[in-house]
């Protein structure tokens, strides 16, 4: 068992709808599966395809070439020690093989948004082309109606599918068996054989179409449909898969399984078979499935990464054998904007941008398995996603939209799906869409956009001045934003178990109001440039921009309350008895990252000094000083136990962005003491292959944790690796 590769993969279709798997091909998690469909894209994922049990027939010798974990913890079969090589360059292949003979198979989960534009690079209103000069006191004229450009909404089309490929190598004619595993229940939950729950199909020419009836629900209709082969039905459930995963985190382990039946197809050397699974009834705007399918929908994936990060895919793959180490490692450890790993860093971006139907516009899914989109990570994320990329219009769309929703000053945290609600339970996403939109203005210079959105910035400084949701209220005292909500965790800190927040940051926390002090000079910076673009009253604006400055720099000698002089360190928190919080966490680091920063540069040295002997981490920051009595330094167990450690000196890969700009800022002549290696060296080999997991152990050897792809893990290595 210990040569059982259970690295994993992942495919994603811009709609929500994933596939992934791990590299031995055994399922050890409940969100293992190669069609995940997006049904309300980009929420109601719901597995219909888990996958196809392959076994191949050569001079009479039945080959089993699956491997699965069952709940009575045998491994059967044990396909995985014929595998030979497995390749993600352009999309996962695996090679399986004795003397005789070669299969291979590869999976591609096509875009799903039909009939639309996509999200691609563009210059953006009023940016500049390298050496251009521009003059913001005459920005490029737009029409007052101009939108950025994104797909359109009324002829947008959803199509989930995954395409399938085996092909045949060898000496003799061999016979391909591929029984298909299905099911339907929610990508949250397991399923579970029993009377009320049933399988509908309907055979066609070469194609199966199949239906759940639970409890005389009709479930989602799918089909799946094949170049070649014949169709056996042949109806059997498959009980107690063990999913080990899940039995270490504490949750559901078991699954049930049910085939409805197996294809058979003969093969001669170099024959290859082709097969889709597609959400939906058959009908003939699915085009025929011929034996080039896969290639022309591979070289169509190629070409759409192609235009939007301006660059050929190829070459940008993870490759290894099961007799060789994986890839060597790169001759350079930071990549240029050419290489293969910065190119498969963009590949990997772009898995996170996906459409919402409910507004009809772009969001990013927070990490996979189990994340769906969140505000304030959405707009950390941005900078990463879309700014570095020069994907402006992906950037603009997001911005226009948060700002579209915020109520009383704040900006969603969690969005709604059709016909729901937004949720607001963040006191910073609205901070960060000031501190995002500042940084897309500056990237742009499109001060139209500004004039278009300032009523919303406006209406968050109200807010805040005023008082808004949560007794979120600036203190007229020091200027400094204090929150006082029982029951709740608003800051990114945000773990509450039975309505008591594991980490309580209630009050005056740092980071929150160091995005205060920043917010309010992109305010007055704003006002004063609108003044002289003629997108006002330049009179007013000006007393508003002098206004802003005035209260920022309140507020910049307000925050000094939060110097620790004995530990050379920001208190984390000054709570609402004016109580300060001691502990060493990285929220300090963040409080000196941001584009306007209030601390003196003694102050920031010192506090990047014990950042990096107590925080930093080959893959990141603690969240906790390890010398702290609170800390946890593995993210290990069930449920209530992971939660506890989840802010309590779990590593996060997202905050060695803070900390490269807070050193950049206060030791710009010394080198960076980090080491770029060990997190590339996760990226390219390790959990899931070409991504950045969400989280790591506090602890030696920093065991990666938590979702295996995140997306502002993945969005800060961009913005600063390069």
């Amino acid at each position: 068992m210990s040569d059982l590769d259970t690295r994993e993969w992942l495919l994603t279709n811009g709609l929500g709808s994933f596939a992934s798997g791990t590299v031995s091909g055994v399922r050890t998690r409940t969100y293992h599966g190669w069609l995940f469909a997006a049904t309300n894209p980009p929420s109601g994922r719901t597995l219909l395809f888990s996958h196809l049990e392959a076994s191949l027939e050569v001079l009479g010798k039945v080959v089993a070439l699956g491997t699965n974990f069952w709940g009575n913890g045998q491994i059967e079969p044990t396909g995985y020690k014929l595998l030979r090589c497995f390749d993600t360059n352009p999309v996962p292949k695996w090679t399986w093989g004795q003397d005789n003979w070669q299969l291979t198979r590869q999976l591609l989960m096509p875009y799903g948004l039909v009939g639309t534009g996509d999200w691609g690079r563009s210059k953006g209103a009023g940016s500049r082309e390298q050496g251009e000069n521009f003059s913001p006191q005459h920005p490029t004229p737009r029409p007052s109606n101009a939108q950025c450009p994104m797909p359109n909404a009324a002829h947008a089309q959803f199509c989930h599918r995954t395409l399938i490929q085996y092909r045949y190598d060898g000496t003799e004619t061999a016979i391909l068996r591929l029984r298909l595993l299905i099911a339907e229940r929610d990508f949250h939950h397991q399923q579970t054989a029993s009377e009320e729950l049933k399988f509908s199909q309907l055979l066609g020419q070469q194609q199966v179409c199949l239906q759940a009836i639970n409890s005389g629900r009709f479930g989602i209709p799918w089909h799946l449909r094949w170049t070649q082969g014949n169709y056996q039905p042949d109806a059997v459930w498959y009980w107690h898969y063990g999913l080990s995963e899940e039995t270490k985190r504490g949750l559901g382990d078991k699954e049930d399984l049910y085939s409805p039946g197996y294809l058979i197809v003969t093969l001669q050397p170099g024959d290859a078979v082709t097969l889709e699974a597609r959400v939906g009834f058959p009908d003939s705007g699915s085009g025929v499935l011929t034996p080039k399918t896969f290639a022309e929908a591979v070289e169509a994936e190629q070409e759409r990464l192609s235009q939007i990060f301006g660059w050929s895919e190829g070459g940008t793959g993870v490759k290894f054998s099961s007799t060789q180490s994986p890839i060597p490692n790169p001759q350079s450890p930071v990549p240029n904007t050419h290489s293969p790993i910065w190119q498969k860093l963009l590949k990997a971006s772009d898995q996170f941008i996906v459409y919402r139907a409910s507004i009809a516009g772009p969001t990013v899914i927070t990490g996979y398995h189990w994340f769906n989109d969140w505000g304030r990570n959405t707009l950390i994320s941005l900078p990463g996603l879309a700014l570095v990329p020069q994907r402006f219009d992906l950037a603009k769309g997001i911005l226009r939209t948060f700002g579209h929703y915020c109520r009383q000053g704040l900006i969603p945290n969690v969005f709604p799906d059709i016909n729901g609600e937004p949720i607001y339970n963040s006191i910073d996403a609205a901070l960060w869409w000031v501190e995002t939109l500042g940084l897309y203005l500056e990237a742009t210079q499109d001060w139209e956009f500004l004039a278009e959105q300032f009523p919303v910035v406006q209406q968050i400084y109200k807010a805040f001045v005023g008082g808004t949701h949560f007794h979120i209220q600036v203190d007229a005292t020091d200027g400094l934003i204090n929150w006082d909500a029982r029951g709740v965790a608003l800051t990114w800190m945000d773990v509450v178990i039975d309505s008591h927040p594991v980490t309580h940051r209630h009050g005056k926390p740092v980071e929150i109001n160091a995005l205060w002090y920043s917010a309010l000079c992109w305010l007055s910076h704003w006002a004063e440039r609108l003044s002289q673009l003629d997108f006002g009253e330049p009179v007013r604006l000006t007393k508003q921009a002098q206004r802003y400055a005035q209260q920022a720099q309140h507020v910049k000698t307000s925050l000094q309350k939060f110097w620790n002089p004995q530990l050379g360190y920001l208190y984390d928190t000054i709570e609402p008895d004016d109580r300060r919080n001691f502990q060493v966490r990285p929220n300090a680091v963040l409080a000196l990252s941001l584009h306007h920063c209030a601390f003196s540069a003694q102050q920031g040295c010192q506090v990047l000094d014990l950042a990096t002997i107590s925080l930093l981490t080959p893959y990141g920051l603690r969240s906790l000083d390890p010398g702290d009595p609170e800390y946890k330094g593995r993210y290990e167990g069930n449920q209530e136990q992971r939660d506890r450690a989840y802010h309590q000196g779990t590593v996060w890969t997202w905050l060695i962005g803070p900390y490269i700009r807070a050193w950049q800022r206060f030791y710009p002549q010394q080198s960076l003491p980090f080491d770029w290696q060990p997190l590339l060296e996760h990226f390219l080999y390790d959990a899931c292959l070409g991504s950045i997991s969400e989280i790591f152990d506090g602890d030696l050897p920093h065991t990666p944790r938590g979702a295996i792809a995140q997306a502002w893990s993945v969005a800060e290595v961009i913005r600063h690796i390069k």
